[in-house]
């Protein structure tokens, strides 16, 4: 029995000593995002989707809950957000080929039609972000006109 307290007592001395240790913020600007919207011009509805169920994790900016300063649970979050910036970045849009947008918004329509993005994990905490059958129909369909405009655009010879 002494051998679990002690055990027990390491465990509780290492998640103290833990909290002092924190991975960086994802904190930008908004603006990194402007020129995402600007090329892209998503109505107002799809605006409002892709701020509260896609830019924390695929943007410079992330809303953090108060359990982000928990150690180890901010470094998941932090994993969670730079493995989903990889995959898709609203804030790196500019310098991109048209050839790239154009897959990257190829593979943003695959995620959402199959429910895919926002992630469970996401969604079981951030109800707001639940996309109901109307709202990925509208971002969808803005997507593929995105996709449309850049299949418009010359190509690089």
């Amino acid at each position: 029995m002494k051998t679990i307290k002690k055990i027990l007592l390491l465990l509780l001395v290492l998640l103290v000593i833990a909290q002092f240790f924190h991975p960086e913020k994802n904190q930008g600007d908004l603006a990194s995002i402007q020129p995402f919207l600007d090329e892209t011009n998503p109505p107002e509805d799809v605006q409002i989707i892709l701020k509260e169920s896609c830019y924390d994790c695929h943007s410079d900016v992330t809303r953090y809950p108060w359990y982000n300063n928990i150690t180890p649970v901010n470094y998941w979050l932090a994993e969670h957000v730079n493995d989903g910036k990889k995959h898709f970045n609203f804030s790196n849009w500019v310098g991109n080929s048209v050839k790239r947008k154009d897959h990257k918004m190829e593979e943003f329509i695959e995620m959402v039609e199959k429910s895919e993005m926002p992630l469970e994990s996401y969604t079981l905490v951030h109800k707001e972000a639940i996309l109901s059958d109307v709202q990925i129909k509208a971002v969808v369909d803005w997507a593929k006109q995105v996709r449309m405009k850049y299949s418009l655009e010359p190509k690089p010879e």
